[in-house]
């Protein structure tokens, strides 16, 4: 009688990071099980059915169906995006599926700047993610937390408020100098199937970095692509940030059921422009298809 092969869960692969994971991994010609909400629209995961992931749909709160699902699964990623009740609720159930079912790794969701030197408190997402972190230890698992900095994606789109076209300014708070870690969406994907599909032990923590970069770099660089001059522009303290992050809780409460209110994006920022999150001792030597992957023509 054969054994059967042995495959890795991607939960939350019907999302975009998690969807590029799974197909990541099938490029490696690793079996893949995408893990998926019952009810979860066939379109949204017809891609991944093509490249030849089973698509599971499972009820993620239950322990038991989770566990049959991760039965003979080498690792579980997950790329799972909410509040407490995702991260700690929702995961945590996925957790004990995989340790009942003697699943060899665990990757949770994390995805971020370096939130183990930040302040707890300073940014209520990755505190989530803190206090999973101490779940992790609690099982015995073995466990991989990969942290890519900011997705190159938001300051490409605008979303993070360095790059203003109307002024042809790059914005910055506190010091001109002081380095961002940036990694795009693909390469993040690319980098955590390599490490899913590697057999060999590997580091609690792993951090990695496309490029790194300060406002000055930034600028010089807009300024070639755009062909116009992009100068710098002192937008306040750091201080001036941490300052903006109650007043705004105040004025437009704590909206704690979204998952990104304004004061929620001036955490990440301080985290950023403090130098609090910056990623040091890069592990940027996994394969990686387009490493320092800053997609320069979309700016």
């Amino acid at each position: 009688m054969s054994t059967p092969k042995s495959f890795v869960a991607v939960a939350g692969a019907a999302g975009h990071l998690g969807s590029l994971i799974a197909l990541s991994l099938r490029k490696r010609n690793v079996a893949v099980k995408a893990l998926v909400r019952p009810g979860t629209a066939a379109s949204r995961t017809q891609t991944l059915r093509d490249a030849g992931v089973t698509i599971v749909e499972v009820e993620m709160t239950n322990v038991l169906s989770l566990t049959e699902t991760l039965e003979g699964a080498s690792t579980v990623v997950s790329a799972l995006q909410g509040l407490r009740e995702v991260i700690l609720d929702i995961q945590g159930a996925l957790l004990k599926a995989a340790v009942a079912a003697k699943v060899l790794r665990f990757i949770p969701s994390d995805f971020a700047l370096d939130f183990t030197k930040t302040a707890p408190g300073s940014n209520r997402n990755l505190d989530l993610r803190r206090e999973f972190h101490a779940k992790l230890d609690e099982s015995d698992i073995k466990w991989t937390s990969i942290l890519n900095a900011d997705f190159m994606e938001l300051l490409i789109s605008g979303q993070l408020p360095l790059i203003n076209d109307k002024w042809h300014r790059i914005l910055y708070f506190g010091s001109a100098d002081q380095k961002f870690d940036f990694t795009t969406v693909p390469d993040v994907a690319a980098y955590t199937a390599a490490v899913a599909a590697d057999p060999n032990p590997t580091p609690k923590i792993i951090r990695i970095a496309g490029d790194s970069f300060n406002a000055k770099d930034l600028a010089a660089v807009v300024s070639r692509v755009r062909g116009r001059k992009y100068t710098t522009l002192w937008t306040g303290s750091v201080g001036f940030l941490r300052m903006m992050i109650p007043i705004l809780k105040f004025f437009i409460g704590g909206v704690e059921d979204k998952l990104l209110p304004p004061w929620q994006g001036i955490q990440y920022l301080e985290n950023m422009v403090s130098g609090k999150g910056k990623l040091d001792s890069l592990h940027n030597d996994k394969s990686i298809p387009s490493w320092c992957g800053l997609q320069w023509s979309k700016l």
